[in-house]
């Protein structure tokens, strides 16, 4: 079974570069204060690391 990820948003992306925002909506992220479960791959820690200052991370068994 995969690892998963719960990834919430705690920093506003107000102010933001445009590349940053895309990767919240990519990421499924919407608003502040949302979480939401990703499977812990490769493309998802790239992802994270792009907007590591603005969210939170924590695996989920």
């Amino acid at each position: 079974m995969a690892k998963k990820l719960r990834i919430s948003q705690r920093r506003s992306a107000i102010g933001r570069q445009k590349r940053q925002k895309l990767t919240l909506k990519a990421l499924g992220i919407r608003k502040m204060n949302q979480s939401v479960i990703q499977n812990d791959t490769p493309q998802i820690r790239g992802m994270i690391r792009t907007v590591e200052h603005l969210v939170e991370v924590e695996e989920v068994s």
